[in-house]
């Protein structure tokens, strides 16, 4: 875990290094370990570090190579350095480091933009070729590591300068960077709960999407080169999550011997660390799985694993956790969330929190990183088990969807559809993990739609045609006709899916994954100096996924069958058996109690009119049909508050 920043000015002029170490600065708990900093003319390059391999200085960033035309300045790990230093050290590069940082400046040496083929961890780098005048920018294949990017106009004729950074605090600090609110990314963010890329909150600021590059070609820029100035980078996507055109019959056992084979290969590839190391353990299967492997790798009895616990007991997974702690023999460790501690974390979350992201469970995974942060440097989690093998409840409303409304005759199954909901909308509202009235209206604002649709609306916070309402007059005004579903019709995002299983796999990777998931962990353990690591996104883990006949990630209602198959015998059945239970929160309870102060404050009428991006009227009504317990809104408040609370952090002033 570490933080990049830099400036680049087309014109040659030499940068401003002050703001290079101010942008670079804000990045510091991201780098507790030391800072670095890199300048030649119309280039600055800045880099935080947290050591994990290599502690001495020979490590320090920005890095060059032998002449020091190449300079880097880079975030992550790469896994496969070992075998790169060897077959650079072959090819004649001599390497002054034992850092796999070194890998990217030889690597880029001899191969160019091709050194994205060889490479496999989790990475944003920037690369600045001095020979070229070219910037080279890439973040990993599945979006582990962010990278945030702005083009700042400048008066005088100036062509804008070129800024990035690992978190959109690292460009704020530029001047003249268009900091309002982004009509199009606020639309998006109450449907996602995020900003997708390559939107971000603001106007100013873009962001590099997972497995894609950028390059700033200014080597035939100004009067060097004798043509026009120039700063318009091109962004490209280099990978591709690789699905067949049509899926080869497996034998399940022979499948499953594969993919426990590649997923010991990725735990011990991730255990390579100077610094104390631990693991992430929920008592999930996906957690509990890198832990037993991890023990399978030498590790049994010297494992350090941690977990959060909720006084609430229907989000409570602490004694599966224990379970798997003692059957393993690791050194476990448990925190507490209760309702007055996150009303005191809370605004250390909002504080580090630069691009409002409406996952409650961001929460836990900050007090969880802040815990495990205490003992180590490094750990392992179960990230990326659900996208890739079928593991969330919406697989199996997916199924039931395609078996009992799909094949309907419309006029019916719209019938079905309407008294349904009438029904639904007469349920008592529940505050518990998953309760059954949620689940219900939540299946009913997807079911009609099909393929990705269907699992966006089930997912999303405000659906398109919820926002009028929500948002005020003047904002919806300012926003586009495209209805922001049209994202999740792959457009950009390219696949060779063709099985309709494959795409919504596709879905979740490119989408909640690397939009939710990755961000959360990454910011929530870049704000502790903690590194986390997430084996099911190995390459060739996911490369496996992508290959299986979907009949062996999902049987029937069996979620996750061949990661099942793969652990059958090395956890325990009750592990392996039990139901799907994510990291969730009791938010729908609390906002009744103890935080119901603080959403009253956020989200009052007055405050709410004064900023002018929603109808107070529509807020309070939400608010207030939650709170008498008439319909359950948790999603849907909790958005707001997030983004209210971004707002009054970070928004224009």
């Amino acid at each position: 875990m570490c933080g990049i920043a830099g400036i680049i000015d087309p014109t040659g002029a030499p940068v401003d290094a002050d703001l290079v170490r101010r942008m670079t600065r804000t990045l510091a708990p991201r780098g507790p370990d030391g800072e670095g900093f890199w300048f030649a003319p119309g280039v600055g390059l800045g880099h935080r570090r947290l050591s994990i391999i290599d502690l001495s200085a020979a490590g320090t960033q920005p890095m060059g190579g032998e002449d020091g035309a190449v300079q880097v300045t880079f975030n992550g790990e790469i896994y496969n350095f070992g075998a790169l230093v060897d077959e650079l050290s072959a090819l004649g590069h001599q390497f002054q480091s034992r850092s796999d940082t070194e890998v990217l400046v030889h690597g880029y040496e001899q191969w160019g933009e091709g050194l994205l083929d060889r490479i496999d961890g989790m990475f944003a780098f920037a690369i600045w070729d001095g020979r070229r005048r070219r910037l080279f920018a890439a973040r990993d294949r599945m979006g582990k590591k962010p990278f945030y990017f702005a083009l700042v106009p400048r008066d005088g004729g100036r062509p804008p300068l070129f800024a990035f950074a690992s978190e959109l605090k690292g460009l704020l600090p530029v001047p003249g960077l268009d900091r309002s609110v982004d009509i199009e990314a606020l639309r998006r963010y109450l449907m996602f709960e995020y900003v997708p890329a390559p939107r971000a909150i603001i106007r100013g600021a873009r962001k590099l999407d997972a497995a894609e590059c950028l390059t700033l070609d200014l080597g035939l820029a100004g009067p060097v080169g004798g043509g026009a100035w120039s700063s318009t980078p091109v962004v490209r996507r280099y990978w591709n999550l690789p699905f067949p055109d049509v899926h080869a019959p497996r034998r399940e056992e022979e499948a499953a011997e594969e993919l426990r084979m590649l997923l010991g290969r990725a735990v011990k590839r991730r255990l390579v660390s100077d610094v104390p190391l631990g693991v992430f353990l929920s008592g999930g299967i996906d957690s509990s799985t890198v832990v037993a492997l991890m023990a399978a790798a030498g590790g049994h009895g010297g494992i350090k694993s941690f977990s959060i616990g909720f006084s609430d007991a229907s989000f409570d997974e602490t004694s599966h956790a224990r379970a798997v702690a003692e059957r393993f023999g690791t050194e476990h460790r448990e925190d507490r969330l209760t309702p007055g501690a996150l009303l005191g974390i809370l605004p250390d979350v909002m504080k580090f929190l630069d691009e409002p992201l409406a996952d409650a469970s961001l929460i836990p995974t900050y007090l969880l990183a802040r815990f495990t942060r205490q003992h180590v440097t490094v750990a392992l989690g179960g990230d990326g088990g659900d996208e890739l093998f079928a593991g969330y409840p919406t697989f199996k409303a997916e199924k039931l969807a395609r078996d009992f409304h799909d094949w309907l005759p419309r006029p019916i199954a719209k019938m079905g559809a309407a008294v349904s909901r009438w029904a639904a909308a007469r349920l008592p509202a529940g505050t518990d993990y998953f309760s059954l009235d949620f689940k219900v209206n939540q299946f009913l604002r997807g079911v009609s739609a099909t393929g990705p649709r269907r699992h966006q609306r089930w997912m999303s916070s405000f659906l398109p045609e919820e926002q009028h309402a929500l948002l005020s007059p003047a904002v919806w005004g300012q926003a586009a006709a495209a209805d922001p579903l049209t994202d999740v019709d792959l457009g950009p995002y390219a696949t060779s899916a063709r099985d309709s299983w494959d795409v919504i796999m596709n879905y979740y990777c490119r989408f909640y994954l690397a939009g939710d998931i990755n961000v959360k962990v990454d910011r929530a353990a870049g704000a502790v100096g903690l590194e986390a690591r997430a084996p099911f996104l190995d390459t060739d883990v996911v490369s496996f996924a992508c290959r299986l006949p979907p009949a062996l990630r999902m049987r029937g209602t069996t979620t996750k069958r061949i990661l099942k198959t793969a652990m059958r015998g090395v956890l325990p059945d009750d592990i392996l058996d039990r139901p799907k239970q994510g990291f969730g929160v009791p938010v729908a309870r609390w906002m009744k109690e103890d935080l119901l102060p603080t959403l009253r404050e956020e989200l009052h009428p007055d405050k709410i009119r004064r900023e002018g991006f929603f109808a107070p009227e529509e807020v309070t009504r939400i608010l207030d049909e939650h709170v008498t317990g008439r319909h359950d809104h948790r999603k849907q408040l909790w958005t707001l508050l997030v983004f209210e609370k971004w707002l009054g952090n970070y928004g224009a002033s």
